[in-house]
């Protein structure tokens, strides 16, 4: 039986995600797409990012799929045909667990499909997330600050400024994305963006410095994002954060359940690697 998405919020979820993904991929300067080896493609309704030179291995992925066609072996082939026209020596598919078919651990088997650490995608109404406080100055991010923004996400997240800071600044200028940070001072520590698409905003790229964290910079910019959500528009708002192992605690997900959003479902990271 071939399967695809019914559930709306899910559909509005995947959506949402492969729109602002590709947004900041595609969205790259020219010279950051040739220093990079950027492609992109648009294959069975979802989107398909290849960054061969990526320094952190994050940007190459697959998703979005399942919602206009099934997931079947042929798309299966389909993405990782594009990869491998690329060079691409690794990419991450991420399917919705609702669209993944029967036949799915066969699939896998046979490719060197493996599953990888999962992500919890969580979302609220928009009215539902409410204030926070913090001692921080929470604002929207110009063109000025751009710069200081993109240089925070990616110092938040452990990934290096060299090779990804013009693509991630040329992203805060994106008509769909609404970028917000936290100063201390004048000082810029924390940062988030907000994509807008329709009735559902999608926040991610949330991060803070080290040095910053737990000054309640995450729940702020939670809030923030949640009332330029409402501003645009949109009836939801959804967000991913990595699954803490057994044990553990993730910050940002208590964060996020703090703020009023729940937990949707569990997508596994699909892992593929070309072996030669």
């Amino acid at each position: 039986m071939q399967t695809t998405i019914t559930d709306h919020l899910t559909v509005l979820a995947e959506r949402v995600e492969a729109e602002f993904m590709d947004a900041y991929v595609s969205g790259a300067p020219a010279s950051a797409r040739f220093r990079l080896a950027i492609r992109t493609a648009r294959i069975g309704g979802g989107v398909v990012l290849s960054m061969r030179d990526d320094p952190t291995g994050y940007w190459s992925k697959a998703l979005g799929f399942g919602i206009t066609e099934p997931v079947t072996a042929d798309l299966v082939d389909e993405i990782l045909g594009f990869y491998r026209a690329h060079d691409d020596p690794e990419a991450v598919l991420q399917i919705a667990p609702a669209a993944l078919p029967p036949d799915w651990a066969e699939i896998c088997a046979a490719r060197g499909i493996e599953e990888g650490h999962p992500l919890v995608k969580l979302a609220a109404p928009v009215e539902v997330v409410g204030p926070a406080t913090t001692g921080l100055s929470i604002g929207e991010v110009g063109p000025a600050d751009a710069p200081a923004w993109a240089s925070v996400v990616l110092r938040g997240f452990g990934m290096p400024l060299d090779g990804l800071i013009d693509m991630v600044t040329a992203a805060a200028g994106h008509g769909g994305f609404r970028p917000y940070a936290a100063w201390d001072g004048d000082a810029l520590v924390a940062a988030a963006n907000v994509f807008v698409m329709g009735e559902v905003a999608s926040l991610n790229t949330t991060a803070t410095l080290p040095v910053h964290r737990r000054r309640g910079a995450q729940q702020a910019l939670i809030a923030a994002g949640a009332e330029a959500a409402r501003r645009a528009g949109c009836r939801w708002l959804v967000a991913e954060v990595a699954q803490p192992a057994e044990g553990t605690v993730n910050p940002s997900l208590t964060n996020m359940l703090r703020a009023g959003l729940r937990e949707l479902y569990v997508r596994p990271n699909w892992v593929w690697r070309d072996r030669g």
